[in-house]
């Protein structure tokens, strides 16, 4: 194992599984706009990407902006309390709590992360919680930011997730990869990118770390 200095996790389908809120907020969206909603295999599709890039594959420019605030209102709303922590995560936590500084870096707004990890009673674990925003949309862009926040060097920090785009950002940012297979990407979606480490169970995180 080489010298780690940090750990970044992402948050919808690493730590919480968040599917049946993002599931709901989206459909509620299409139901608000007027317009059909996709399937749900397309809609677990956008469980992942920025809410910005889903909702331009299936509706006009002019009504993103709009898609984005009823989404992100719902989901504060309601959304938010239709998540739950996959099993162990607390324990696992805990655990590299105790040996390495924790931080999330995810796609979810800023915000809506901090109110999910408090309500999950995680937030104390991190030593900061960082989201998209019109500065950084996109997964590259929070671990970017994140790593120049805490003057980290990009060789020492991994980050664990669970789909391409947490794969993508770390190849982007210089960041190693250690990909998980029980969220919303597909395994060989994640083995492609060539992660460092994989895990099918959070004690296999727990044997590679």
């Amino acid at each position: 194992m080489p010298s780690i200095s940090a750990i970044f996790f992402d948050l919808d389908g690493t730590l919480v599984d968040s599917s049946i809120g993002i599931h709901n907020a989206f459909t509620h969206t299409f139901k608000e706009l007027g317009v059909p909603s996709p399937d749900a295999k397309t809609i677990r599709g956008f469980m992942g990407p920025p809410l910005e890039s889903s909702f331009a594959t299936c509706l006009p420019k002019e009504q993103i902006s709009e898609a984005v605030q009823i989404y992100r209102s719902y989901y504060k709303e309601k959304g938010i309390h239709e998540a739950q922590l996959f099993p162990r995560i607390t324990e696992l936590l805990q655990e590299f709590s105790q040996n390495y500084p924790l931080y999330i870096t995810t796609t979810k707004n800023t915000p809506t992360a901090h109110d999910m990890t408090k309500n999950l009673g995680i937030h104390h674990f991190f030593d900061g919680i960082y989201g998209s925003s019109p500065e950084t949309p996109h997964k590259a862009d929070v671990i970017r930011y994140a790593l120049h926040m805490h003057q980290l060097p990009a060789d020492q920090v991994l980050i664990i997730g669970d789909t391409k785009f947490d794969m993508i950002g770390a190849q982007e940012t210089g960041i190693k990869k250690f990909a998980v297979t029980w969220g919303f990407g597909e395994e060989a979606d994640l083995l492609s990118y060539q992660p460092d480490w994989i895990a099918r169970t959070i004690y296999d995180i727990i044997k590679q770390l």
